[in-house]
């Protein structure tokens, strides 16, 4: 089979190798979908590591067609449609027993331990079934429409962590794919207002579509002043950092009403810091958190918002590449010429 195979910082070669066998409590996926995620460019440039193997095929966010089923599997089929959940929790932890198997102190997960979904075929693992992370799809979603299943689950998360409330008013730092789907769920949550901060002219656009109210560049415009006369000089409930510039954090911070809260949503480089000042925090009362991962709940939710129509995914993703334009989907997420750059097979 085909596969994307990364070698280490800007080294991944599409390689034919050999197809995955199953045991008797595993089973085979051919991978229709996959979409390139801003993680997996951080993974490509050497930039995060944890987890990663090399050689190693990555790629975790994926959907397909169960191919073969290992004789003591129950439940599922040859032919099943299926969306998997990247991240195994392993059920014992403080962390799973403790409503947070999201940050799992035994994680694995699909792209990482295991091989992922740049590549025709994906073995599913015994631990993966057995922790439900196989879900079946409904035939009324296209896979273009189901992989995106994962990375919006991670934002049901965030927006729970940042409490997003009817009436709020909602900053969106970085208008890329992930930064939509936050202002298209804090849409949902009944956000009174909703701007998005993002230079980039498409995808401003894309959030104006997507239900921004408001999509400002802020290379141009003041984010601040905004903020301040759409909340009568008080500040936002809630800013939503969905871009992983440590220099932002501060002026993020900044944009908040005393008592509001400021997650940091998207992941930062390893050993880059970020300077933020003490009294923002300490006079203003200000709520500061982070997001990591999903849990399986947030899966189905997310699932079921696909399902119903109340997400807009193609506004959030760009299509028409495959297998053999891996680099070029990674590097258009990049650069910012595309939105979730899908490769289908």
């Amino acid at each position: 089979m085909k596969a994307a195979v990364f070698y280490g910082p800007n080294e991944l070669k599409l390689e034919e190798v050999n197809k995955p066998t199953i045991d008797e409590h595993e089973v085979l996926v051919k991978v229709k979908v996959s979409a390139v995620c801003g993680t997996d460019v951080r993974i490509f440039e050497g930039k995060k590591t944890k987890g990663v193997r090399t050689p190693s095929v990555i790629g975790h966010e994926l959907v397909g067609v169960i191919e073969e089923v290992g004789d003591q599997v129950k439940g599922y089929f040859e032919g099943d449609r299926v969306g998997v959940m990247p991240v195994i929790p392993c059920g014992k932890c403080y962390y799973c027993l403790n409503g947070r198997e999201n940050v799992c102190a035994n994680r694995t997960a699909i792209g990482y331990e295991f091989d992922g979904g740049f590549a025709e075929y994906v073995r599913i693992p015994r631990t993966a079934l057995e922790a439900g992370n196989v879900v079946k799809i409904p035939d009324h979603i296209s896979f273009e429409q189901a992989v995106v299943t994962e990375p919006l689950a991670c934002c049901l998360n965030g927006q729970r962590k940042a409490n997003v409330k009817m009436g709020d008013v909602v900053v969106v730092i970085g208008g890329g794919p992930i930064g939509l789907m936050h202002v298209q769920l804090a849409k949902i949550a009944g956000a009174k207002s909703i701007i998005l901060s993002e230079p980039i002219d498409h995808r401003r656009e894309k959030g104006l579509i997507a239900g921004a109210d408001y999509a400002i560049d802020p290379t141009k415009d003041s984010l601040e002043d905004l903020v301040l006369s759409e909340t009568d000089g008080l500040g936002a409930d809630v800013v939503l950092m969905a871009i992983g510039i440590p220099f932002l954090v501060n002026s993020s911070a900044k944009l908040l009403k005393k008592g509001g809260t400021l997650n940091l949503f998207a992941g930062f480089t390893n050993g880059v810091l970020s300077e933020i000042d003490p009294n923002v925090i300490h006079y203003n009362e200000i709520n500061i958190n982070g997001t990591s991962s999903l849990t399986r709940s947030d899966y189905h939710k997310s699932l079921s918002l696909i399902a119903s129509g109340q997400i807009n995914t193609e506004v959030i993703t760009t299509t028409g590449y495959g297998l053999e334009d891996i680099e070029q989907a990674i590097a258009d997420v990049k650069n910012g010429k595309g939105m979730k750059t899908i490769i289908t097979q």
